[in-house]
């Protein structure tokens, strides 16, 4: 699994990389995450950050989601 965070040098950003670390950990699965700096949102035509970009499908934007909520996300995508 890939995830995209945009915005991950941001203090949100960090927050998510934590949160996604921690649902890895749960699920027992590997992510791959890919941290790209706010300036390169327009790039991703992005407004708000942190987003997340799983499958090139925004799952997230401008909200830092729980544990659980990543965990929940990823078990719907995974299935």
């Amino acid at each position: 699994m890939h995830l995209k965070i945009i915005g991950s040098d941001c203090s949100n950003g960090l927050k998510i990389i934590k949160n996604i670390k921690k649902a890895e950990k749960n699920l027992a699965m590997k992510i791959d995450v890919e941290e790209i700096p706010i300036s390169a949102k327009e790039k991703y035509n992005i407004k708000v950050t942190p987003t997340i970009i799983l499958n090139n499908k925004k799952i997230s934007e401008g909200t830092v989601p729980s544990e659980k909520e990543l965990i929940k996300i990823l078990k719907e995508v995974n299935v």
